[in-house]
């Protein structure tokens, strides 16, 4: 039988929001995907594709339940192509564990509905990150197929995509774009020499391969006649098929494929719109909190087993979190209504997070007297933490000490004392009710009453945040009162006084995911203190030494020697683009010297010292009527950084704020560099990526070498642990890393850019996006070391930094003995870092990855007698050999691995 010359692939790609809402798109879908089942089940030889994403099967049977049996139908004879994705996601601008758990919402949805797409449909990312091969291949896919990003070398239709571990698979390369076969119909009477002249275009990319014909676009149902077309006289040499029916055809291993290595960012044949990731900062910093916060909830379920494994709460999270990575939600290119509706999702999955993970602590506090608190390790390894804690301190003259079970004093710092006084005022005898009505139970002030004194027009009262009488009678008061009214009928004096509380931090060593009560006290003496020195101008540690310049920028000094000078220079610059790409005016006016400094000391260690720098600058408003001249009228802006030192850290931390008055510019924080370099190592999702000075181009389309990093970057002996997903670039001809803080713009897509050739999308106005008036913070922080992120062991440095310990107060009757000290699943090896650990079942699954270009070996450690190997999907592929209470888990460089332990 003779190969057709042209294979169309009947789809839509549904944009789930973007210049409209998610419900209003949705409404469209719903009369797209009617039309499509009801010509699905009139056609036996009718295919349609649904996108890779299954988000829209649950979108759609959400307003047409009563269809389910139908898709199903479809889906089961290969007529509607579903999944294996839950949502099309910008593979960038969320973590990796988010992007296994989308492959893994999406292929359980559509395995439950007669099963997945297999072929890893990443049709309009805005590049693709490196692993991704390596994420494909062990969830059991062997072919791909996307558009943007792919560099200019290439000439055919398909390659072998290798990811950093050497994972490959085929990828269908959609060099003409999704949507390639539309103009083959524009006229139908002319089909049949569109399609020769098609096909005799596209030879050079096909061979003797049948070409693959993308027919559909943007939110788009087929063409009613579509079938009469192909069955007529001009529809010689086509025929109809699902994505997967055409590429399936093909080896995935074939030899003779060109490869590609690592991450695809080249502008050459697609736009990539690098702009998206500094665009509405704060929906990067909603989905690093969310994902954050529900990890965390995770493993401490996983940890300590609690008797709810709160299994619907934590998928209701993770399809919030990952329902929000789409590439025009958290990318945040959409309207204004969009990026509220994303940030509103991305706060039920972190509050959904918080909730467990409150619960969860609340049953560890269960076991620890009131007058202690539980400290938790956030992370599978050992250290020490600084844990804050409130605690009573009735003695004003006597210091705060904390000591462990086993009676071991620990360091101390003191950093504030509570008011105690916390209500004075005088009522009339009349009125004296009202205080009655303020008590609810026990509660008065947000504390408990302790004890009261009512006396002939005076009532006193104590409170306290852990009373030591066992209960308190209101009924008593009351008439206590009303005894002492009928006697004394004029002006009263009511004061509410707390018992003396101190903030103070304590030094806590924690094992692997482990718990441990701490007691504190005014009895004994506290254990010797690490030092943090603090003068009015530095902080020191035997780790790390900063001074504060005259212009408020830092020189940071690190152990081995290394010197960093002007860390956190701020520069803003205008920018006349878009949500999608920033556009720098002709004629741009840099602001990057404050007008005022002033330096003064917030926490004087020995612990942490923490310098509080406040820098005023004038800052063009906007841009002027001419887009390429920045506005001459100014306003003024305080930027306050916190500079932070904390006792055992190799890194110096900034927390960097300012309410923008500002509109149409960007500020990004500057490192210089001791000498340029000429690349940069920046982490992301499973991998750390090495990128130059330069970005490859050839579209329409500037290639401005500006990244993505996730949770560090390093260039030269300055790496950067981040907060978030951050944008940054190696400025200055390689001799400064420019962080990017905020970016402000008022418009969803321009139609002239001066960075790019073509719109983006729509001319919308999005004034939300100029975050005029809203709080801009920025979390970060910078280790000085020579040889960059490995020898500085970014990997680790980079989860701690982002996972605090978590503390709780007591719940169990104060004075008793305190619980022993706990270790949970330990997780070593060099550069050896977990993404995940979760209950599954009985079981508990760990996610190992291997951040090393050389092999290595993961340790992991816990009470556990059985250890499998697992493919991403969570299916069962051999068995490890347990010795004791660990198992070894040989991993190549980069690998991901997924173990479950029982």
């Amino acid at each position: 039988m003779t190969e057709p010359e042209i294979v169309l692939v009947p789809h839509t790609h549904w944009d789930r929001e973007w210049y409209e809402p998610f419900q209003v798109f949705r409404l469209k879908l719903a009369d797209v995907l009617d039309d499509v089942l009801a010509r699905a089940e009139a056609d036996p030889d009718f295919r349609f594709t649904l996108d890779g994403q299954f988000a829209a099967v649950v979108d759609y049977l959400e307003l047409r339940p009563e269809n389910r049996h139908r898709v199903a139908e479809m889906v089961r004879q290969g007529r509607l192509s579903v999944g294996p994705w839950y949502i099309l996601l910008d593979e960038f601008l969320c973590g990796g564990e988010t992007i296994v758990r989308n492959l893994e919402l999406g292929w359980q949805g559509a395995e439950a509905l007669g099963g997945a797409m297999p072929v890893g449909y990443l049709p309009d990312m805005f590049g693709h990150t490196a692993q991704m091969p390596q994420l494909l291949a062990r969830a059991g896919i062997e072919h791909a197929s996307l558009w943007r990003g792919a560099p200019g070398a290439l000439h055919q239709h398909a390659f072998r995509w290798e990811a950093p571990d050497g994972s490959t698979v085929r990828v269908e390369y959609l060099f003409d774009g999704y949507g390639n076969a539309l103009d083959l119909f524009a006229i139908p009477a002319r089909l049949g020499s569109a399609v020769e002249a098609y096909r005799e275009e596209t030879r050079s990319w096909y061979g003797d391969d049948p070409v693959l014909g993308m027919l559909g676009t943007d939110h788009s149902a087929p063409r009613p006649d579509l079938m009469e077309l192909i069955r007529g006289p001009g529809g010689a040499g086509l025929t109809i098929a699902g994505l997967a029916e055409y590429v399936t055809r093909f080896r995935p291993d074939d030899p003779r494929l060109p490869v590609v290595v690592g991450e695809l960012r080249s502008h050459a044949r697609g736009n990539i719109l690098p702009g998206v990731i500094s665009i509405r900062v704060g929906l990067k910093q909603a989905m690093a909190r969310a994902e954050r916060v529900v990890g965390e909830a995770e493993a401490l379920a996983a940890q300590f087993r609690p008797a709810d494994d709160y299994r619907e709460a934590f998928l209701l999270a993770w399809r919030k979190i990952v329902e929000s990575t789409a590439h025009d939600s958290v990318t945040g290119c959409g309207v204004d209504e969009t990026a509220a509706q994303v940030a509103a999702r991305l706060a039920e999955a972190e509050q959904a997070g918080r909730a467990v993970r409150s619960a969860v602590l609340r049953s560890v506090a269960a076991r620890v007297p009131a007058d202690a608190h539980a400290v938790v390790n956030t992370v599978p390894w050992p250290r020490t933490v600084l844990a804050e804690l409130d605690v009573a301190a009735p003695d004003a003259e006597r210091p705060v000490v904390a000591e462990l079970p086993d009676g071991t004093a620990l360091p101390v710092q003191e950093l504030s004392r509570s008011a105690t006084v916390l209500g004075d005022e005088k009522l009339a005898a009349a009125d004296l009710e009202k205080v009655i009505r303020r008590i609810h139970g026990r509660e008065l002030f947000g504390q408990q009453i302790e004890s009261y004194v009512v006396a002939p027009g005076s009532l006193d009262v104590e409170v306290a945040r852990v009373p030591a009488a066992p209960e308190f009678d209101l009924a008593a008061l009351r008439a206590e009162l009303a005894a002492a009214v009928a006697e004394a009928s004029g002006e009263w004096r009511v004061r509410t006084v707390a018992q003396q509380r101190r903030r103070v931090l304590v030094a806590v060593p924690l094992d692997a995911s482990g718990q441990v009560a701490v007691r504190t006290s005014q009895g004994g003496s506290s254990a010797g203190a690490p030092g943090v020195e603090v003068t009015e101008r530095s902080l020191t540690s035997s780790d790390v030494r900063v001074d504060v310049a005259g212009d408020g920028t830092l020189t940071v000094r690190g152990a081995d020697g290394t010197v960093l000078t002007g860390v956190g220079r701020l520069v803003s610059g205008g920018d006349r683009g878009d949500s999608y790409n920033y556009g720098p005016p002709a004629a741009d006016v840099l602001v990057d010297a404050p007008s005022s400094v002033t330096v003064t000391v917030d926490e004087s260690g020995p612990l942490r010292g923490v310098l509080r720098v406040v820098r005023r600058y004038d800052w063009p408003v906007s841009l002027s009527d001419d887009v390429d001249v920045r506005a001459a009228e100014t306003v003024p802006v305080e930027v306050t950084t916190l500079v932070e030192l904390r006792a055992g850290e190799p890194f110096v931390r900034l927390d960097v704020s300012f309410v923008n008055p500002a509109r149409d510019h960007r500020v990004r924080l500057h490192v210089p560099l001791p000498a340029p370099v000429t690349e940069s190592a920046a982490d992301g999702q499973f991998a750390v990526t090495v990128r130059g000075l330069t970005s490859e181009g050839g579209w329409g389309e500037y290639p401005l070498p500006t990244f993505p990093a996730s949770s560090f970057v390093s260039a030269g002996p300055a790496t950067v642990l981040l907060d978030h997903v951050t944008e940054y670039e190696l400025a200055g001809d390689g001799g400064e890393l420019a962080l990017t803080l905020l970016r402000a713009v008022g418009w969803m897509s321009v139609n002239l850019h001066p960075l790019r050739d073509e719109p983006a999308g729509s001319e919308f106005p999005v004034p939300g996006a100029q975050y005029v008036g809203v709080p801009v913070r920025a979390r970060l922080a910078v280790v000085p070391r020579a040889g960059g992120w490995g020898p500085a062991s970014a990997p680790r440095l980079a989860e701690e930094f982002r996972h605090d310990a978590l503390v709780a107060p007591g719940l169990a009757a104060a004075g008793g003995e305190l619980p022993p000290s706990s270790s949970g699943l330990g997780v070593s090896g060099p550069g050896v870092v977990a993404s995940s650990i979760r209950t599954r079942g009985d079981e508990t699954e760990v996610r190992l990855v291997a951040m090393s270009a050389a092999p290595t070996t993961a340790t992991v450690t816990g009470a556990f007698v059985t250890a499998w190997r697992t493919d991403l999907l969570g299916r069962a592929l051999e068995p490890l050999p347990v010795d004791g209470d660990r198992v070894d888990v040989e991993l190549g460089p980069w690998e991901i691995a997924t173990i479950r332990v029982s």
